[in-house]
C-alpha cells in the first residue's frame, strides 16, 4: 500500500502537484533512461529501425546507380542489397518475438 511519506509531502508543498502526477513523471523519466545512464529498450529499438532504414536507402541508391550506368560494380550492389535484406528479415523476426512476448504477458492472470 502506497502511503504519503514526509518527502512526498514536502514535494507536494514545493511543487503544488499531486503524488500521482509526481509518480507519473518519475515513471516517464524512467522510460527514457535508466539509472545507470544506459539507453532504454525503446531507444535501442529506434536505433535498430534507423539502421535498417539507412541500409535500405543505401541499397536503393546503389541500385539506382547501377540502373543509370553510374557504376558497373555489380558485386557491391548485390552485397548492399543482401545486407539490407538480412537486416530487414532480422528486424521482422525481432518484431515477431516482441509481439509473442506481449501476447504471453497479456495471457498472464493478475
Amino acid at each position: 500500500m502506497d502511503g504519503l511519506t514526509v518527502r512526498q509531502g514536502q514535494s507536494l508543498i514545493n511543487t503544488g502537484r499531486t503524488a500521482s502526477e509526481i509518480k507519473n513523471d518519475q515513471f516517464q523519466q524512467g522510460l527514457k533512461t535508466n539509472d545507470s545512464g544506459e539507453k532504454s529498450f525503446a531507444d535501442t529499438l529506434k536505433d535498430a529501425v534507423n539502421t535498417v532504414n539507412s541500409l535500405q536507402k543505401a541499397s536503393d541508391v546503389k541500385m539506382q546507380e547501377l540502373a543509370t550506368g553510374k557504376t558497373s560494380n555489380i558485386p557491391e550492389v548485390m552485397m548492399a542489397a543482401e545486407k539490407a535484406d538480412i537486416a530487414l528479415r532480422m528486424m521482422v523476426q525481432v518484431r515477431n518475438k516482441i509481439i509473442d512476448a506481449y501476447q504471453e504477458v497479456m495471457k498472464m492472470q493478475v
